[in-house]
């Protein structure tokens, strides 16, 4: 996010703008935590991680008309909003919004930035690939491929309600098995793969992998009998 941001800023300048730096998401926007940013504002965070203007999934919806305000005040002609799901939502009701408040009438544009990969309209986001990286270099996966005998490893994955990070780092790491919220399963289908395991700890291959998304149990099926 911090290299977006830098990059934005640059290209802003560049092009003859003046650019503003928005603390804190939309809620920095409504109370007015804005601030001039310049060229050497941005030096070296291209290599840094989080996020230096700060992030918070405060939504505008009901912050509309202090946000217009700020708008006006601070003489805002465009908004680049740098961020994931709650971003994109945010900036649709600001849009939404526009009907109420000629402020809103600006050019807006979306940069998807998250590790869950699940921004609608968009094929990949700032983040996802470098936890990719950091998923299937991590130390647990590196001792399955090593060859340690006789153990499974469970490794649970960032992605919120997203399969994106689990499946592709299970297809990466050659992963018995990957469970997701999009995909459903049940008892049966969990038992079949520890059956499958079971298989597999008498052949040569005494290892076994397992990735979980961190909300895939939502979609677990238990059946009563």
């Amino acid at each position: 996010m911090n290299a977006a941001v830098r990059a934005a800023v640059r290209m802003g300048i560049i092009q003859g703008h003046n650019m503003l730096a928005v603390h804190d998401g939309f809620d920095g926007l409504a109370h007015g935590q804005i601030e001039p940013i310049c060229w050497t504002g941005v030096t070296g965070w291209t290599g840094k991680g989080g996020s230096m203007l700060g992030t918070k999934r405060t939504l505008p919806g009901k912050l509309c008309e202090e946000i217009s305000l700020n708008i006006a005040k601070f003489n805002i002609h465009a908004l680049v909003i740098i961020g994931g799901f709650e971003a994109y939502v945010g900036g649709l009701e600001l849009v939404q919004a526009r009907e109420r408040y000629e402020e809103m009438c600006i050019p807006m544009v979306v940069i998807p930035a998250t590790v869950s990969n699940n921004v609608p309209g968009s094929d990949f986001s700032i983040g996802a690939d470098t936890a990719l990286n950091t998923i299937t270099t991590c130390d647990r996966i590196k001792q399955s491929a090593a060859g340690t005998k006789r153990r499974v490893f469970i490794v649970e994955t960032m992605g919120g309600y997203c399969g994106y990070l689990a499946t592709m780092a299970g297809l990466a790491a050659g992963a018995d098995a990957a469970y997701i919220y999009e995909e459903k399963f049940s008892i049966k289908d969990l038992e079949m793969n520890v059956m499958h395991l079971i298989e597999k700890m008498k052949t040569t291959v005494k290892r076994g992998l397992i990735l979980r998304s961190e909300f895939c149990e939502r979609e677990l099926q238990i059946c009563t009998m």
